[in-house]
């Protein structure tokens, strides 16, 4: 008599791996209670035992994206470990494009917390006083996160490029340049030049950020 098979037992790490693996595949939108507890093998009623709400397996789920983050840690080079994280984090946002839309609307677990305290221990073993910390923090973290999501918006193929778009705009380009000039004189001699790729805009930006941090820095520790 053949063995039945065992089923892995549901636990509150399991419910959110699948939780994240559910939005990845069908998007944000697809998940709710019912949803997640089919994907798990279980009744509803019965995930209430590991988790307490959808709100907490949002939680969850933005502690676990967090987690993939690249983090700094105190005694490394600030400059090198910010860019590591910058970039680390919008990779990690195109694989998890729905988190960039939860963003604000969760409450931080133990995984965030700690990839935030690392990056302040970073900074500030590096010199750089609270408010220049912060300062750094912000600005980092509003640009990749806006950046990820106009990435998610526009018809981007995986290597950044808008080609997927190219044959619309040439048809459009004699209409738009009568009525928008400007728009039509950057789709001729930028977006549509061999090898533009609206992803390569973001290392263009993040230096342009960390030298601006780099010179608040210096007149920082000269004052």
């Amino acid at each position: 008599m053949a063995k039945s098979k065992t089923r892995e037992p549901v636990t509150r790490e399991r419910a959110m791996r699948a939780a994240v693996a559910l939005a990845d595949e069908r998007g944000i939108e697809s998940l709710s209670m019912r949803t997640l507890a089919a994907e798990l093998g279980i009744q509803a009623m019965s995930l209430y035992y590991h988790v307490k709400s959808k709100d907490d397996i949002l939680d969850g789920m933005l502690d676990i994206v967090h987690s993939e983050f690249a983090t700094p840690k105190a005694g490394d080079e600030w400059r090198s470990a910010m860019r590591e994280r910058a970039e680390s984090t919008r990779r990690v946002l195109a694989r998890h494009p729905w988190a960039i839309g939860i963003e604000a609307r969760t409450s931080p677990g133990p995984a965030t917390l700690g990839h935030l305290d690392s990056v302040i221990g970073c900074l500030t073993a590096a010199g750089f006083s609270m408010p220049l910390t912060g300062h750094a923090i912000s600005i980092l973290d509003s640009y990749v996160l806006g950046f990820a999501q106009q990435e998610v918006s526009l018809p981007l193929d995986p290597s950044g490029d808008i080609g997927a778009v190219a044959e619309d705009i040439m048809a459009q380009q004699d209409a738009m340049a009568e009525t928008f000039p400007h728009l039509a004189d950057m789709a001729t001699n930028l977006v549509l030049q061999p090898g533009y790729a609206y992803g390569n805009e973001f290392d263009f930006g993040l230096g342009l950020i960390l030298d601006g941090i780099a010179a608040a820095f210096a007149a920082e520790t000269s004052s």
